[in-house]
């Protein structure tokens, strides 16, 4: 399965169910939330997170998962919505994936409100698990607690100007790969992997959660406002992502250093702003950021050799390399 066409075929039946699992659990007689919640659910993404629940649990139960694997798959989802919701408030975002935010419909105290919603409707996904219940809580206790402690280290850093390549590996593990670890190990933990296979699927999620953000990060620097990801938005606010950080590692103290304010008077003037995404493109940054990228695709990758060639794992491949190269 070499195709990224051919996965989501292949799982749009387990996508299916996992949509049902969310649509009944975020069922609600208040009038105004489930008509927003309809509309949420049927304006979805691409529920990577999801497909990555359900991929996990065929490698580790002979392709045949739980309830409880689909289960998982549907907390993935509804954890990822409701942590963007409240995302959009922190960044005052109108749109996200070219539609309007909860935040530009309905104001912020009911995009904060939703987020909770949907946060508790997940946890009380998790403790109807009939095996692992306590495992898998932990394991979305701390991705929750990772995405709190990204949030606020990004925000940190974008004050003050200083990111190096550490704080940004942090930043990103914490604000994507470990949901990413979330949603792979807790269907693993769930259907009853070996602790070889455990460490595998860790490796797997880790890498390519880091690729992902880096390819986002990347696509900043193309941008593309019909899909609401304006040219330089992260530069608004401030964030040095790798493409900046590759091209002020090759740079002189000083010229880091003029480049480093440029960034800090971007999110005021529009001329910074064009000027320092002009310096990440003439010297090369977004080529080195995919080079970057891509050896964690091929880490990703990599570690699934334990596990026999079949289905699942070529479906793990595909979405890893998917990843890799996705332009929305």
């Amino acid at each position: 399965m070499s195709r990224w066409e051919d996965l989501v075929a292949s799982l749009r039946p387990d996508l299916e169910k996992v949509r049902a699992i969310m649509t009944h659990s975020l069922r609600s007689d208040i009038d105004l939330l489930e008509r927003t919640n309809a509309g949420l659910l049927s304006h979805g993404g691409k529920m990577l997170r999801p497909m990555l629940a359900i991929l996990s649990a065929r490698l580790c139960s002979d392709g045949r998962p739980s309830e409880d694997a689909y289960a998982l798959a549907a907390v993935s989802e509804m954890l990822h919505n409701a942590t963007l919701m409240h995302d959009d408030v922190v960044d005052g975002s109108a749109t996200r994936r070219g539609r309007p935010t909860v935040l530009s419909l309905l104001g912020g105290k009911a995009a904060v409100l939703l987020g909770d919603f949907w946060l508790v409707r997940a946890v009380d996904l998790l403790l109807g698990l009939k095996v692992c219940s306590q495992e898998c809580l932990r394991l979305y206790a701390k991705t929750l607690s990772d995405l709190a402690e990204g949030e606020m280290l990004q925000m940190q850093k974008a004050s003050s100007g200083d990111t190096t390549r550490e704080d940004y590996l942090r930043i990103i593990y914490s604000k994507t790969a470990s949901l990413f670890e979330a949603a792979v190990l807790s269907a693993a933990r769930r259907e009853g992997a070996s602790p070889e296979r455990y460490e595998a699927l860790k490796e797997y999620a880790f890498h390519l959660g880091l690729a992902f953000q880096i390819r986002d990060d990347i696509l900043d620097y193309e941008g593309d406002a019909s899909l609401g990801k304006p040219l330089g938005q992260d530069l608004l606010e401030q964030k040095i992502t790798l493409p900046l950080l590759c091209v002020l590692e090759g740079m002189s103290p000083a010229e880091a250093g003029a480049l480093r304010g440029r960034v800090a008077r971007a999110g005021e003037d529009p001329d910074e702003r064009e000027a320092v995404v002009a310096q990440v493109l003439s010297r090369g940054g977004l080529t080195m950021a995919q080079k970057q990228l891509s050896d964690y695709i091929d880490r990703a990758v990599g570690a699934l050799r334990v596990f026999p060639d079949g289905e699942a794992r070529r479906g793990m491949e595909t979405l890893a390399r998917f990843v890799g190269e996705r332009k929305v």
